[in-house]
């Protein structure tokens, strides 16, 4: 396990806290005091999350494995709807909006997030698996540790500058642990957050925090699924434009996805009664489930991302997940939107071998990471995942897919909170933007 710090994403690691401290606003406090202080907060929070997000996935594993062998409790998906619809009613009025209620805290600073928002999506994502919802993960384990993060706020009595920290270490936290990457958490809850210029002093904290939250999470031997890419061919004038292609396409259907979510999102809200919006969407997956004769589109859907990388699959699979994901979230189930956006990135790749000359796994990897940056507009966070995840051979290919996939998104997202701060010159030039410090 120490192997784990020996690697060389600890050379990156102790490379960029050498920078935040050289170029870093350390308020005024000594070198000494910043580190720490941040040290153990970081350490108490990467300890905290981590175990939560192990909880979490030992739990989410068992939740997919009961559904899978007993496929008939897709029929009580309305039920678990309902129930989890009444939690957030009865207790989680003030937690609802899950992710973007830790983006609207970072810009502009009310109150604590409340602890209970952990136990709330926790649960109301473990039922949505159970049951047969598609949905994700990574908004649980992000949700989980920004709300653990926040109470130390009051703990220590923190100023708004050091909460911001706080918020930015707890969401690199859940992700780093949730999917193993710590570099990729690390920059995404950075990158996420901060988004128009680099908060020096937030990035030894959130790389510490993320490398010990994903190095508790393994110790609590939880499996993250591994895949690859053998062959990576050399780059050349052509491979270069069609890895823009597949770039652009990736965006566009990372701003499909952001579109139906909020559509179906907009359609449940004209149901007064909040506990019978997920309900009623529960009904309609569990009949168009039983229609559709297969359960590989609901829950994760990580069988067929791995199988992506190596098979021929269906050539609208990655339509059809769209619909399911966003109809699922759209009516008020919980989860995330990360692991079904790969599943639509690595089966749109997929397709897309039928006519662009790369190999399956290489257009399967470069499509996995895309949409997900075209959907969070965290292009650089997605390049250092596909390096994490498929290794340093792919990397030209997976960063010149990642940011023409930022750009041909533009500025939708699935953070309707998210404050976009960078023109995408190229393809939106005439983007108004609203005034708001982000600092």
């Amino acid at each position: 396990m120490f192997a784990y710090f020996l690697s060389k994403k600890l050379i990156m690691f102790f490379t960029l806290a050498l920078v935040s401290v050289s170029f870093g606003k350390i308020s005024n406090n000594s070198i000494v005091e910043y580190f720490i202080k941040w040290a153990s907060l970081s350490v108490m929070v990467g300890v905290l999350a981590g175990t939560a997000s192990a909880v979490f996935l030992h739990a989410l594993h068992w939740a997919e494995n009961v559904r899978e062998a007993n496929v008939w409790i897709v029929a009580l998906l309305p039920i678990s709807g309902l129930i989890i619809g009444w939690m957030y009613m009865r207790w989680g009025k003030e937690v609802v909006k899950g992710n973007n209620q830790i983006l609207e805290e970072y810009y502009e600073p009310k109150k604590t997030i409340p602890l209970i928002m952990a136990p709330l999506v926790f649960l109301g994502t473990i039922l949505t698996h159970l049951f047969g919802g598609s949905a994700g993960r990574e908004g649980t384990a992000v949700q989980m540790g920004g709300a653990i993060a926040d109470q130390f706020t009051r703990v220590f009595n923190l100023e708004k500058t050091d909460r911001k920290i706080l918020l930015i270490i707890g969401v690199s936290a859940g992700f780093a642990s949730v999917f193993g990457t710590p570099v990729a958490g690390a920059v995404f809850a950075l990158e996420v957050l901060v988004l128009s210029k680099a908060r020096w002093d937030a990035v030894l904290p959130s790389f510490l925090t993320a490398f010990l939250a994903s190095f508790i999470c393994d110790l609590w031997q939880v499996n993250h699924t591994h895949y690859r890419i053998d062959v990576v061919p050399s780059m050349s004038g052509s491979n270069f434009f069609w890895s823009i292609f597949v770039g652009l396409l990736c965006g566009l259907v990372a701003m499909m996805f952001a579109y139906a979510t909020s559509f179906w999102g907009r359609l449940f809200k004209k149901i007064s009664f909040s506990p019978l919006r997920p309900f009623v969407g529960g009904v309609v997956i569990a009949v168009a489930v039983y229609l559709m004769g297969t359960t590989k589109y609901i829950g994760l859907g990580v069988p067929m991302i791995v199988d992506a990388f190596s098979e021929d699959l269906n050539s609208y699979d990655f339509l059809v997940k769209i619909l399911f994901t966003s109809f699922t979230l759209g009516a008020g189930f919980k989860g995330g939107e990360v692991t079904p956006l790969f599943f639509i990135g690595a089966t749109l790749g997929n397709a897309l071998v039928w006519f662009v000359p790369l190999p399956i796994a290489l257009l399967a990897g470069m499509g996995f990471v895309a949409v997900f940056s075209g959907a969070t507009n965290t292009p650089i966070a997605c390049t250092a995942m596909g390096i994490e995840l498929f290794g340093f051979e792919g990397g030209v290919y997976i960063a010149i897919a990642c940011f023409s996939a930022y750009l041909s998104s533009g500025y939708t997202g699935i953070y309707s909170s998210q404050f976009v701060a960078t023109q995408k010159y190229w393809l939106y030039p005439k983007k108004i933007f609203k005034k708001r410090e982000v600092f």
